[in-house]
């Protein structure tokens, strides 16, 4: 389960943080890594806690349920005893809840079912609730599928366009192109990437109108590449370095870089909303606070060592935006398989990755306007929901290729709420709710250890802080430009 949460944090968030450390400075960049991972692993515990808030009631429930059966089969036996019958009930009213709970199950606050975020949110929101949470996970996937969309055609323009004529290995050499430029023959390096898109839509599009699962194979071959590219780039990287061939001379702060820097850094930590697939299967569960804060550090220690040898490793003004086709130069690596293999990783990983999230953004759109009973009419079902889901995140693919906003923006928008506000409110409703249901004197046994409310305030004060300020600082941008 932790290395699975591992492979699932560290993704393509990652290929576009040493573009972003670059542009906001090493020593700013490491304290809001660091801050933010801290933050993360804080809301992490959150829906650790209403996870188990939720295996209670659903158990609660049933209990209730299993009680009230066997009420109605035994009162149907003993209605000539009116008097031992009134004694009983009164018996049962007047007994602490408590004491049910803990005859009848001792560990109620164990994490045994899997209890999806949207059930939580339907569990422990309001009506409004449910619905802001709905809209903030389908707007997180949306941008996720932009970025996705956008990023396999870059690395195959990118490759191609620069494995012909004069451009050979010329990638990643400080040569600034413009998508204007040529590519093969009449063809420019847009038009290019815009084919590619068609491609890459035409192609893994028709995914989105039906069921698609996810294979343990498939996971494993992913998981297997992700690993020996980060690995090999950190390990070039280094080699460089220690040849005294490094360029990077990383300033200390930027503060025009840290709104796309916030983004990524949230994107790049993201793994709230699969929590429940991760968490639930585990067999023992004492230690699983601990654990997970082992793999953020862990994490951490990883993106600093790749960030920062980026840095050191190029120039600032050639660092990319996916930072796998800074090694598709034939002065950082002359052994053309490898330069191939970095240079299209994206594409093999980021394409398996689409289909699962356009189909679990579709079922998304598809639960928001349920309504209890009703079916859709079969050209909604297979039509119109299907295709709400894939052309928006293609058409913003097709007017911008800029991968590092596209990051910050659905990280710093969509990425705060599921990560910051969502599980804030999820921890505060569930610990109303169990108080409610099982009294005061009641302890989860899954409970976060940032317990006390002001912890929950804080982290909702830093979420609207940053809406605020992430805001502010696209208008005066564009206010400059």
């Amino acid at each position: 389960g932790l290395v699975y949460m591992f492979n699932l944090i560290v993704g393509t968030g990652a290929l576009t943080m040493p573009k972003a450390f670059a542009t906001a400075g090493w020593l700013v960049s490491l304290v809001l890594l660091m801050f933010l991972g801290f933050m993360s692993y804080m809301t992490t515990t959150f829906v650790v806690e209403a996870m188990a808030a939720a295996n209670a009631q659903l158990r609660w429930k049933r209990m209730e349920k299993r009680k009230d059966d066997e009420d109605e089969d035994s009162s149907s036996g003993v209605s000539d005893s009116d008097v031992l019958l009134q004694d009983g009930y009164e018996r049962a009213e007047t007994r602490p809840i408590l004491s049910v709970q803990r005859r009848g199950s001792p560990n109620i606050f164990e994490i045994t079912e899997r209890v999806e975020m949207g059930q939580m949110a339907s569990m422990f929101f309001n009506k409004v609730g449910v619905n802001l949470f709905y809209f903030c996970i389908i707007i997180y996937l949306y941008g996720d599928l932009a970025i996705y969309a956008a990023a396999v055609p870059v690395s195959l323009m990118q490759v191609t366009c620069s494995a012909t004529g004069n451009h050979s290995c010329s990638v990643g050499d400080g040569t600034k192109y413009n998508d204007t430029d040529k590519c093969w023959g009449p063809i420019r390096r847009i038009d290019a990437y815009r084919l590619y898109l068609a491609a890459f839509t035409l192609l893994l599009g028709p995914f989105t109108f039906f069921n698609v699962q996810k294979t343990k194979y498939l996971q494993i071959m992913t998981s297997l590449m992700r690993w020996i590219a980060f690995i090999l780039m950190i390990i070039l990287a280094l080699i460089r370095i220690s040849r005294g061939q490094a360029e990077g001379h990383p300033s200390m702060a930027q503060l025009s870089g840290i709104r796309n820097l916030f983004g990524v850094c949230v994107y790049s930590f993201m793994c709230q909303h699969s929590l429940p697939s991760l968490i639930t299967p585990i067999s023992k569960k004492k230690h699983v606070n601990k654990l997970v804060l082992l793999d953020y550090i862990l994490i951490l220690a990883f993106y600093s060592l790749l960030s920062f040898t980026a840095i050191y490793c190029f120039r600032n003004d050639t660092l990319m935006d996916m930072y796998t086709l800074n090694f598709t130069n034939c002065e950082i690596i002359n052994v053309a398989f490898i330069r191939y293999f970095l240079g299209l990783f994206p594409v093999f990983t980021i394409s398996t990755n689409f289909p699962i999230i356009a189909v679990t953004l579709r079922n998304n759109w598809k639960t928001l306007f349920h309504r209890e009973g009703g079916t859709y009419p079969w050209v909604v079902d297979r039509i119109v929901f299907p295709a709400i889901t894939l052309i928006p995140p293609v058409l913003v693919a097709f007017c911008t290729h800029d991968l590092e906003s596209l990051v910050g923006i659905t990280g710093a928008y969509a990425g705060n709420g599921i990560q910051y506000l969502i599980p804030a409110f999820l921890a505060y409703c569930s610990r109303k709710d169990t108080q409610l249901v099982f009294g005061s004197g009641t302890v989860n046994k899954h409970l976060s250890p940032f317990r006390h409310t002001f912890w929950i305030v804080f982290v909702l004060i830093w979420g609207f802080s940053c809406f605020v300020f992430v805001t502010a600082n696209i208008v005066l941008s564009e206010s400059k430009l």
